[in-house]
């Protein structure tokens, strides 16, 4: 059974930090590229970051380059996305994206984790 699992969300105030995990099962993590999205009610999810399979390659989206990172630990079939800087714009619900380098149509979601940045 394929299983994403985020956690690490909470409510923080501007400027702090969290550090968004990503579980993984049932499939073969390794070969796949790990992004995380976040939605905001009324807006399109967005894609902010991505790790490439070996881990050897990320991109960001220019709303948080500089101040995310994302990495990945294969061994552990876990993926971190480490937010600091945070701006009560990155309020949103974020989640963890599994797609299959070699099938793209192969790809699974996490049941996604709060983020609020706020005062």
């Amino acid at each position: 059974q394929v299983q994403l699992v985020e956690s690490g969300g909470g409510l923080v105030q501007p400027g702090g930090s969290l550090r968004l995990s990503c579980a993984a099962s049932g499939f073969t993590f390794n070969s796949y590229i790990i992004m995380w999205y976040r939605e905001v009610p009324g807006q399109p999810r967005e894609m902010i970051a991505r790790i490439s399979p070996s881990g050897r390659s990320v991109n960001f989206h220019d709303s948080v380059k500089g101040r995310f990172a994302i990495s990945r630990d294969n061994a552990r079939s876990t993926a971190i996305l480490q937010m600091d800087g945070l701006k009560p714009e990155d309020t949103a619900v974020y989640y963890c994206n599994a797609e299959d380098a070699r099938t793209p149509s192969n790809d699974y979601w996490g049941q996604g984790t709060q983020v609020t940045v706020s005062a």
